[in-house]
């Protein structure tokens, strides 16, 4: 990125919230442009750089659920999704399917953009762990080795797709290995928004990591759940999986 905060993408079919959301975003600094549904999206994408989508589940044609998942397959674009439903399920399944954040309908414009902002974050920062200059910058368990400068997860010589949330889950876990973290602790490193009492997302974004790094999600070897407690990673592996 240069000295802009960042290219945003607006995809809602609402129009007075669309052009709200690019004034508003706009006066904050970011380049934003809006279109009302996903064939616009599809056709603004062939011709624009976008660093972050905000993405309406409610829209005409695909829905935006199909169009999060479609997404996910060609780019790892960060997308916060909206939904005037406010369902905890739509929460989860935009999760799952690999949105970064998810924001119910009616919102303030001021939360979508500390949002904005935790995502950015994500992005233009790969903390390098302290010490000396010579520490390395990468962390290897299993098959797997990932390099916080590259921003890169190599299972060998392949390149795992990691979505920025996922790399900053990840990174979390690896830089505090066989440490018992908290729902409540990871969400503040990864420096989300603030967790309501039923706020299953660390648990989605677990279990997405899991299917990309574990051999058997349904019993995982670096990703354990301490019951009660949290999650703890083991980069060695557990050697007697639940």
């Amino acid at each position: 990125m240069d000295n802009a905060p960042g290219n945003i993408l607006v995809v809602d079919d609402d129009d007075k919230l669309r052009a709200l959301l690019i004034r508003y975003l706009s006066e904050e600094g970011f380049r934003v442009s809006g279109v009302a549904d996903g064939e616009g999206m599809d056709r603004f994408l062939d011709q624009h750089p976008v660093d972050l989508m905000v993405l309406d589940l409610m829209l005409p044609g695909e829905d935006g659920l199909s169009i999060a998942r479609r997404l996910r397959s060609t780019r790892d674009t960060p997308i916060i999704i909206l939904s005037a439903r406010g369902d905890e399920v739509d929460r989860i399944v935009g999760l799952e399917v690999g949105a970064d954040d998810y924001l119910p309908k009616p919102f303030n414009p001021r939360e979508l953009l500390a949002r904005i902002r935790a995502v950015m974050r994500r992005l233009d920062h790969h903390p390098v762990p302290s010490g000396s200059a010579s520490e390395e910058v990468r962390y290897s368990f299993g098959e797997f080795t990932l390099d916080l400068v590259s921003h890169s997860l190599m299972r060998g010589q392949q390149a795992i797709e990691l979505t920025p949330g996922d790399f900053a889950l990840l990174e979390a876990f690896v830089s505090r290995p066989n440490r018992v973290m908290s729902r409540d602790k990871l969400i503040e490193l990864l420096k989300g928004y603030e967790r309501s009492p039923f706020d299953r997302s660390i648990d989605v974004r677990v279990t997405r990591l899991r299917r990309k790094i574990e051999p058997k999600p349904e019993h995982p070897q670096f990703i354990r759940t301490i019951w009660g407690k949290g999650y703890m990673f083991t980069p060695q592996g557990n050697p007697d999986p639940q």
